[in-house]
Parts: structure tokens; sequence; C-alpha cells
């Protein structure tokens, strides 16, 4: 068919057949209206519900071809294209992917700038197998796009980027950073895997010298920063010299040793590690020393410490099997027995020198800790040189005031190491200059002072133990420095020590005369620092040395000194001498009046008892029980129940039992509830012993006003056997009838009540069963008891056989045996 001109001036193309007269309204359309693209997309819905495949193609095709600019009309051609070829094998059916490559690269000429048809035409070509072509055309979409499109196209390229991986993936990713650098972690990841170690380190130097990047996974500053120190680390081998890399290792970490002080120890030990790995075996072994004697916890020492023994272990295995292969090839070679002999000898002073390394960490952790001064002289044995160095360096870095331990116990063991050798001159010139020491406290400045007049006596040299002493607690006639002032220097407040004077006085006692001790002690007196100690000590020497006397004012002025309840020591003692002494009665009397004058009543008794003793010893029994009497009165509450019974023993020994009823009454009168009810059941078992069966009986009447039946049922039980042995119906009666009113009063006490649920409720339920069953044989042994036409309380004569009621009576007392056991 020969090409015909058509009115819209194209030729006749030779596939007008696709054009039928169904189309031929639209066809019309499209003629009246040449630059629109609503007859257009109208034709093309038409064909795609009653077209062929063929005939869609051929509109899209046409309708492209006329309005190259439109969008729309592309997308939907693409698109149609896409779907035709999308379930063929992009291999096997490669023309067919090629027409739709070149289909894109037709509408990319005037829609370059539209990043969907990029979208399109790059996830298209994902699934071909042309690594270099869609590497490409991702470069030309973020070419044509601004760069706010970037972000839809890198979304694509950063998968194709992984999926390629090797060298084009790292040069991808390059471009991609200058766009995210916020996806530092991965890239350095991913240079990691492809065997870039140089280029993954300087990557994340860039991410940690950038303030304003923020790790994606929640990693901090120093996770950073050792993830990639241990890429250091791990691949020292791999990475070039610093001059050629510009990455300095050793300054990195040590910046980091520097910063971080909590990760001393390990990044000692990588550093060392750096240079072993590099085959820098001299430079890792000056690191691992540079890090013993630079690290400051022991956590930090024990890692390097390890970590260099086992690398000179295995320097050292590496040389013997060299060796061992020398040997079986029957080489000798010198210089490697020789190296070898070296390590083994470094090898050995390193493990020797592990106590000292060991001490200088605890000693640069606190130069002042005294303890760790004192092991390091030790650990040098008798090398004396080393020693003397040593308590010298002590010495000089030991502040006082700060110092950890006793710093007494340094220069006193500085001394004793000379006075070991035999040379005491210079020990006494060592504690000369140790005693000017400004020591944190006067206790320590006066352990020195003694720790030389020890020296002194080992040495036995008394007389000048003696002036030692004597010339440290020189002072003033009448000093009024305070022991407590911490504003003056310890050498100004050490002649009030009372630790140094009892050291001066016991000294002066076994080497001098008493006429000297007696001046000591006199002393210690005027400048009052005496302690009750000092006063037993100086009353015990005078009475050894029978002065009797002057012990005695020794105890009275160490009175006047003492309050209670140091007084009431001395007071024992004072007065126990004094009785023993056999001194007049009168002189006694006063003393002990002395005594309880202002005794507080916690003491009152001791002294009392000893008093009363004393006159019935060798006084009058009568001034006796006036004494026993007042102290019923002046001891604690606590002591008075036991006063009062001791009271009245004494009474009843010496003037029988009638003589007790008074105190017996004072001490009811006088003790709380619970005491004064034992005292009157005392009371009352001595009437009954008497006799006085009624004064008895009023004593118990007395005493039930605070004895509860369901709290107290021993008096209660105790009354009733009274009663039944000694009583009758009515004395039995009157008992009963006083249970029930003191129970009922009770019963009206708010916080008895509550107190008494709160046990019930406590109580186990067999305990209760066991009472109830016990209720019925109380009752028959009471009965048994009782005197004869004695009628126990009861329900009244059985009635069992009579059907005849008996009459109640209101007025009638109920004395059931159940309500006596309440």
């Amino acid at each position: 068919m020969s090409a015909q001109i058509v009115p819209n001036g194209n030729r006749r193309r030779p596939d007008l057949h696709l054009i039928n007269d169904e189309d031929s309204v639209f066809e019309q359309d499209i003629l009246r209206n040449p630059g629109s693209v609503e007859p257009w997309l109208a034709y093309i819905q038409f064909k795609v519900q009653h077209g062929t495949t063929q005939g869609q193609a051929f509109v899209l095709e046409r309708a492209c071809s006329q309005l190259p600019r439109s969008y729309k009309l592309w997308k939907m051609y693409l698109e149609y294209r896409i779907k035709h070829v999308s379930h063929l094998n992009a291999a096997l059916y490669a023309n067919e992917y090629r027409k739709a490559n070149a289909l894109f690269e037709r509408a990319l000429i005037l829609l370059n700038k539209m990043p969907r048809i990029w979208e399109l035409y790059l996830h298209f070509l994902l699934r071909q197998p042309f690594v270099t072509r869609t590497r490409r055309t991702f470069d030309r979409a973020l070419r044509a796009l601004p760069v706010t499109q970037h972000r839809r196209i890198w979304v694509l390229y950063r998968p194709f980027a992984d999926s390629v991986a090797g060298i084009t993936a790292v040069k991808i990713w390059r471009r991609y950073m200058q766009l995210r650098p916020e996806d530092a972690e991965d890239f350095i990841e991913l240079l990691t895997q492809a065997g870039l170690y140089t280029d993954a380190i300087k990557a994340s130097m860039g991410a940690l010298n950038n303030t304003r990047f923020i790790s994606k996974h929640g990693r901090g500053q120093f996770e950073l920063w050792s993830e990639m120190v241990n890429l250091m680390i791990d691949h020292a081998a791999d990475i070039g010299p610093s001059h050629e890399t510009g990455i300095d290792v050793e300054r990195i970490i040590r910046s980091g040793i520097s910063r971080f002080t909590d990760q001393r120890g390990k990044l000692w030990t990588g550093l060392a590690t750096y240079w072993i790995r590099r085959g820098c075996f001299e430079r890792g072994r000056d690191v691992f020393e540079e890090g013993l004697v630079s690290v400051m916890t022991v956590r930090d020492f024990t890692l390097v410490f390890d970590s260099y023994v086992e690398f000179e272990e295995s320097v050292i295995c590496g040389l013997m099997e060299t060796a061992s292969a020398r040997t079986q090839k029957g080489i000798i070679d010198d210089d490697a027995d020789f190296e070898l002999d070296i390590r083994m000898m470094r090898f050995e002073q390193l493990m020797d020198r592990r106590p000292f390394l060991l001490n200088d960490i605890l000693l640069r952790q606190n130069p002042n800790n005294v303890l760790e001064w004192e092991k390091r002289a030790a650990l040098w044995g008798s090398n004396k040189s080393e020693v003397v160095g040593t308590y010298t360096a002590a010495i000089a870095a030991i502040q006082p005031k700060k110092a950890v331990g006793p710093v007494y116990q340094l220069w006193a063991n500085y001394a004793k190491f000379y006075e070991r050798g035999g040379d005491l001159r210079d020990a006494r010139i060592i504690m000369e200059k140790a005693v000017k020491v400004p020591f944190k406290s006067v206790t320590e400045l006066a352990d020195m002072w003694i720790e030389w007049a020890e020296m002194e006596l080992r040495n036995q040299n008394f007389d000048d133990a003696v002036r030692v002493l004597a010339k440290a607690i020189q002072a003033p006639k009448r000093s009024t420095v305070d022991y407590f002032d911490e504003t003056l220097s310890p050498q100004l407040r050490v002649h009030k020590s009372w630790k140094l004077w009892s050291f001066y006085v016991d000294l002066v006692e076994s080497v001098c005369s008493l006429e000297e001790t007696k001046k000591v002690y006199e002393r210690i007196f005027e400048l009052r620092i005496a302690t009750p100690q000092t006063v037993v000590n100086y009353a015990n020497l005078l009475e050894e040395h029978h002065y009797y006397e002057e012990s005695f004012k020794i105890y009275e002025r160490g009175l006047d000194l003492f309050s209670y309840p140091v007084a009431f020591e001395l007071w024992n003692l004072y007065l126990t001498k004094a009785v023993d002494r056999k001194i007049s009665i009168e002189r006694l009397r006063d003393l002990f009046e002395q005594a309880v004058e202002d005794c507080p009543p916690k003491f009152a008794k001791v002294i009392y008892l000893m008093y009363g003793n004393l006159e019935e010893e060798r006084g009058l029994a009568r001034h006796a029980m006036r004494i026993y009497e007042r102290a019923t009165r002046a001891v604690a509450d606590e002591d008075r129940a036991d006063m009062f019974n001791f009271y009245i023993t004494k009474s009843a020994s010496n003037f029988g039992l009638p003589s007790t009823r008074p105190i017996y009454e004072r001490a009811i009168s006088a003790l709380p509830d619970n005491e004064a009810r034992d005292m009157c059941l005392k009371f009352a078992e001595m009437e009954k012993r008497l006799g006085e069966i009624d004064r008895a009986r009023a004593i118990y009447g007395h005493a039930s006003q605070f004895c509860d039946p369901r709290t107290t049922p021993d008096f209660w039980t105790k009354w009733e056997s009274f009663e039944v042995q000694h009583g009758n119906e009515d004395t039995f009666k009157e008992m009963l009838r006083i249970k029930r009113s003191v129970q009922a009063q009770y019963n009206t006490d708010v916080n008895f009540i509550a107190s008494q649920a709160l046990a019930r409720s406590s109580r186990r339920p067999e305990d209760a069963t066991k009472f109830e069953g016990q209720d019925s044989m109380e009752a028959l042994e009471r009965q048994a008891r009782a005197p004869a036409g004695f009628v126990a309380a009861s329900d009244g004569p059985s009635m069992t056989g009579t059907s005849q009621a008996i009459p109640s009576n209101p007025d009638t007392i109920d004395i059931d045996d159940a309500d006596v056991d309440e």
C-alpha cells in the first residue's frame, strides 16, 4: 500500500490497518485537538478495554511521538512496556529488554528532570545483568536531577553498591558520604570488609573529628574511638607508615591513654601489640616497660604485666624451637645461644621485679601510704643502701598531715634498722629528727617519744630513757595550753599527753625512788591530766609503801576531780580499803555519809549495802536497819523491790517476823502494782505462819485491787487455796464477790480490753481446750478439800429421775466453778 498524505501532515504509516472504524471518533478528536493530551488518554483507555496489545502499543507510540514532552503519556507507555517484559528472562529475551531500554532513553531526552522516570528506568535496569550500564545510568540520574532529588536515587543506588561490593562499591559510597555523612559507620564497615583498613581508619577519624556527628546505632565517642584503635591494632601490618598514610597510631593511642584514665592498661597493651605486630619487638618491649611504670591501678598493672610476660614467653619459645632445630641439624650458633640466654635472664629479672612494680603502683596512687612504704623497705631485705634509700624517699614523700597510717612507726623502724646494725648513734640522730616532725596528732608524737625511750631501754640505758621522757614532758609550771587545740603544733601540746605521762611514771617507778615517783604523780595532778587510773595507781603505790593515810588523801583528791559514774568506782575502792583498814567507826560513818550524800539512785544500792554491813559488824543492828530503810528510798526504781526484800530479811533475822510488818506495809505502798502484788503474797504468807488468818485475809483483799483474774490467775488460786484451808462458806463467797468486782472493774478499762483481745487472738486453740477440760477436775478436788459442812457452789442438787422443776430465784448469787476459774 503506497504511502498517503494524511490531514495532519504526516505520511500514512504502513500499520494503519490497526485503526478500525471504532477508532474513527478518537482519531477525529485527535485531529481537532492535536496539542491536547485528553483525546489521547481517552483513546488509550478505549484501547485498553477493547483493543489488542499491538493496538495499545501503536496508540501509545503515536501519542508519545506527537506529544514528546508529556510526562503522563510517557509514564503510561513505559509502565506498559515494563509490564510487557516483566515475566520474561532478561538473559534469554535480551532483545526485548534492549528495546525497552531504548524507549527509556528516548523518554529521558526531554524528560531528564523527572525523577520518577529515572526511578522506573533504574528499577528496570537492576533486573538486568549489566553492572556497568546500570552504574553509569545511576551517575547520569544524579547529574541530571537537582540535589534535592538525589535521596530518591540513592535509595536504589546504595543496595546496588552493596550487592556489587569491591572497589566499585567503595567509590559509590564515597560519593554517597558527601550527601549523607551520618552513615559513616556503614561506610567504615564496608571498607573493613573490603580490606581497605587505612581508608576505614581515616573514615573513622573523620567521623570522630566531626562535632555534629551522631551515631545511628547509639554508639558514643569512646566506643567509636575504641573500635578505630582496635582496627589499628588488629591490622597493624596492613597499615603503612605514618608519613605515607598520615595516620600516627602511637600518637592516637597515647592521646587516649592521657584522656581515658580507666582504660590505660588496655591501651598500653594495645600500643605494645601494635608495634609487635609490625615486627618492632624492641619498641613493643619499651612500651610495656613504660606502661608498667605509669599505670595507676592494680587492675591495669596486672593486664600490662600479664601481656608483657606472655610476649616474652612467646619470644623465648620461638628462640628455643629455633635452637632445637639447629641442634638437630648439627649447627652451632653462639650468637643465637647468647641471645636466648639474654632473653631468659631478662625474663627472670622481670618476674623478680613484679613485687616492686606492684608496690610502685600503690605508692603512685597514694604516696602518703605509710604501710606501702614499709612493705617496700621489707622487699629489699638486707640490702642496706636500698633500705636506707627507701626510708629516705618515704620521709621526703609523706606529708604527715595527710598520711595514711602511723608515720611515727616509719621513723621508729628507720631507727631500728640502724639499731639492729649496732649503730646506736645514727639511730639517736634519727629519733631526734623524728620528734621534730609535725605529726598529725599529739598521740603520734607521744608514741615517737615512747619509741625513743624503749630503744634506750632495750640497750640498757635506763638513765637515758628517763632523760628522754623528761625532755618530752618538759613544760612551764602553770601550763595554759589546751590539749585539744588543733591550731597548735603537737610539740606544744605533748606535755599534756596522758599516754606519755603514764609511760614516764611507770618508768620512774621502776628505776627511781619513791620521792621522785611522788613528784611525777604530783606534777600530773598539777597539769590536771590525771585520770581515774592515775588516782588508783598513785593510791596503790602509797599503800604498798604503807602510807595508808596518804593513799586515802589521794582517793579524796580523785573524788574532787571526778563526778559520777567515775566517782562511784573510786568510792567503792576507797570505802573497801577504809573498812579493811579498821579505822574508827565514826570516821567510817562520815565517809559513808559523804558517799551517799550526792550519789545517784543508780549507784546507791552497793554503797548502802556496804554501809549497812559495816553497822552490822561494828555498830548497832538498829543503825543498820535505819540505813536499809534509807536505802529503800534512795535506790533506783528497778532496785527498790530487791532492797525491800533484803531489808525484810535483815529485820526478821535481827528482830523477828513481827518487826517486818511496817516494812511490808511501806513496801506495798511504795512499789508498783506488779511488785506490790508479790510483796502482798509474801506478807500474807508471813501472817499465815504467825497464825494471823484474818490479817492474811485482809492482805489478800488489799492485793486483789491490782490483780485481774484473767491475767494473774496465780494470785486468785493462792487465795482460793487459803480460803479452802482456813476459811468458811462466807469468807469463800466474799472472795468470789471480790473477784467478780475486780473483774468488772477491769472490763471497763479500754486499754486493758484491747490487750486482752490481742492475747486471746494469739492463744492456741488446744490451750483453750485444755483449760476447759481441767475445770471439772479442779472442782472435784476443791470439793474434796473443803471442810465438813462446807458446800461448794454448784447449779444445785441433781434432778435426775424427777420431773419437778425447781423455781429459780433471781437474787441468788451464782458461784459456779466455771466462774471461779475465769
